[in-house]
C-alpha cells in the first residue's frame, strides 16, 4: 500500500501509521458532503442531446448559476407527467439515491394536461396533487426537502399582444397544495409569463426553439433555457431554498457556448 504525504509526514513525527490513517479518515468524515439538487420534470427541463439541438432544457442552464458544493441531477425526461415519471419508476430511481439534505425540484404539468392520453393524464385537483404527493412525502421520509415549481409558459399571445397562459388549473392546484403541505413554490409559470410579456411576442422568438424548419413555442433554445434557469436559481434564493453563498452569476451574462448536447440518440 502506498502512502500518501500527510501519512508520511505523521509516521516521521512518530505517531503510528494507524493514528494517522485513522485521523485522516475522521478529518474525510468531518468535511460536508456535496447536496445534490434532483430534478424531477419534463421536457422544458430535460438534457437534451445531438439531434435535438439547439433544443435546451433550463436544468442544463441550471448549474452555471449554482456554486460548487450543490450538484445538479437532472432526471428530466421528454413527454414525461407526473403520472408517467411515477408509473416508469423514475420517481423511486431518485428516492433510492437521494440523501438527507438534499434537494427535490419537480415541475410537471405540461403533458398532464393531455386529456386524451390516460398514460398521462391528470386532473388539477385530483390525481395531479395526488401524484405530486407522492414527490412530496418521498424526498420528506428520506431527509431531503422537496421544492414544487409551477410548469414553465408557452409561448402564446393574443391579437392584442399580450401573453397568455396555457395551463389551466394546473398552477393555482400545485399552489394550493404547496401552501397545504408547506412546501416551497417557485411560481415559474407567472414568472415566464411576465417575462414573455415583458419581451414581446417577436422578441420571444430568440428564446424558444424557432429555426428554420421549425416554430417550437414550447421548448427553448439556449438563450430561452439560460434565462429560465435565471428564474429558477432567484426563485430558489428568495424562497430561501439556498442561501446566497449557493447562487452565483445570476445578473451576469452567461455564454451559449457553455450550453452542450451530448452525442446519443433521442431523449424517450
Amino acid at each position: 500500500m502506498s502512502l500518501t504525504r500527510r501519512q508520511v509526514s505523521a509516521a516521521g513525527l512518530g505517531l503510528p501509521l494507524a493514528l494517522a490513517v485513522t485521523g485522516t479518515a475522521q478529518a474525510a468524515a468531518g468535511r460536508p458532503r456535496h447536496r445534490t439538487l434532483y430534478i424531477a420534470g419534463d421536457s422544458t427541463a430535460a438534457q437534451k442531446y445531438a439531434d435535438a439541438a439547439p433544443e435546451t432544457g433550463w436544468g442544463t442552464a441550471l448549474p452555471f448559476l449554482l456554486r460548487p458544493g450543490l450538484e445538479v441531477a437532472n432526471h428530466a425526461v421528454n413527454g414525461r407527467s407526473s403520472k408517467s415519471f411515477v408509473d416508469e419508476g423514475r420517481l423511486d430511481a431518485i428516492l433510492a439515491a437521494v440523501r438527507p439534505g438534499d434537494l427535490l425540484l419537480i415541475q410537471f404539468a405540461h403533458n398532464d394536461e393531455k386529456a386524451t392520453d390516460p398514460i398521462r393524464h391528470t386532473e388539477p385537483w385530483t390525481t395531479y396533487r395526488e401524484y405530486l404527493r407522492l414527490y412530496v412525502d418521498g424526498a420528506r421520509a428520506r431527509g431531503a426537502r422537496p421544492v414544487l415549481a409551477t410548469a414553465v409558459e408557452r409561448r402564446r399571445f393574443d391579437a392584442g399582444g399580450a401573453a397568455v397562459p396555457s395551463h389551466g388549473d394546473y398552477p393555482a392546484a400545485m399552489r394550493a397544495l404547496a401552501q397545504e403541505e408547506r412546501v416551497a413554490l417557485l411560481d415559474i409559470q407567472a414568472l415566464s409569463l411576465a417575462l414573455w410579456q415583458e419581451l414581446g411576442a417577436e422578441e420571444t422568438k430568440k428564446y424558444f426553439n424557432w429555426t428554420a424548419t421549425e416554430q417550437d413555442n414550447t421548448h427553448f433554445n439556449p438563450p430561452g433555457a439560460i434565462a429560465v434557469a435565471r428564474l429558477v436559481a432567484r426563485e430558489l434564493l428568495r424562497t430561501r431554498v439556498l442561501a446566497p453563498r449557493d447562487v452565483c452569476r445570476l445578473d451576469d451574462v452567461i455564454p451559449e457556448s457553455w450550453i452542450a448536447w451530448p452525442d446519443g440518440g433521442a431523449t424517450a
